[in-house]
């Protein structure tokens, strides 16, 4: 039986930067990721200004700047044989003026580096909640299941909580259905470097410019 102040479910942005701002300051906490790392290919790629603006104000920006990145200053949107400028971001009042294109997977590991320097915080992989108890949590690990008595917990599990259903939560789903089908294209010199969407026949392509070692 583990005990701990907070605990997080689910080793995404919103859970990794929780625990990392709470570790901080002081409060003990356990995140747990079902996987047993933050490699997948189908997670974001897109780092905003106002997230780096939280690593600037956290220490870390410089750092983090260092991870290979393409940053992107400006977005296009394609509409037939139209080409509009959709966002510019040189104006933002922010220590970064663009967004930068980086593998999740990259900034997840960034962000447990940086909170693992705090003894409040304990990153738990491969743990995954399977239900709630009277104070706590049950968690499946790599070592059977364990017990995690805690003040509070944080469902950050994602859009198919496990947390969520278990506290009977109701979810009202306001999203539109949209299907997206990811994939890797090799990047040619003579390819365009700007992030661009492409609107035709009702349906959208949107392309990532990413730094080629990543």
């Amino acid at each position: 039986m583990l005990s701990t102040t907070c605990c997080i479910v689910g080793g995404g942005p919103a859970g990794m930067m929780l625990g990392l701002l709470l570790a901080r300051a002081g409060v003990d906490v356990i995140v747990l990721e079902k996987h047993a790392d933050f490699l997948r290919d189908f997670r974001g790629d897109t780092i905003h200004p106002s997230t780096m603006e939280v690593l600037h104000e956290l220490g870390l920006l410089q750092d983090f700047l260092k991870l290979p990145h393409t940053p992107t200053a400006r977005l296009g949107l394609q509409i037939g044989d139209q080409t509009l400028q959709v966002a510019d971001f040189a104006h933002l009042p922010t220590q970064c003026k663009f967004i930068a294109m980086m593998p999740q997977w990259e900034f997840l590991n960034f962000i447990a580096e940086a909170a693992s320097h705090h003894k409040s915080f304990r990153l738990m992989m491969s743990a995954e909640a399977v239900g709630l108890t009277d104070g706590g949590l049950i968690a499946k690990t790599r070592d059977g299941e364990v017990t995690i008595n805690a003040g509070l917990i944080v469902a950050a599990d994602g859009r198919h909580s496990t947390v969520r259903d278990a506290a009977g939560f109701r979810v009202f789903e306001i999203g539109a259905p949209i299907d997206v089908l990811w994939l890797r294209l090799t990047h040619h010199a003579t390819d365009p470097v700007q992030s661009l969407g492409r609107i035709a026949g009702g349906r959208m392509m949107v392309t990532l410019d990413r730094d080629p070692t990543q």
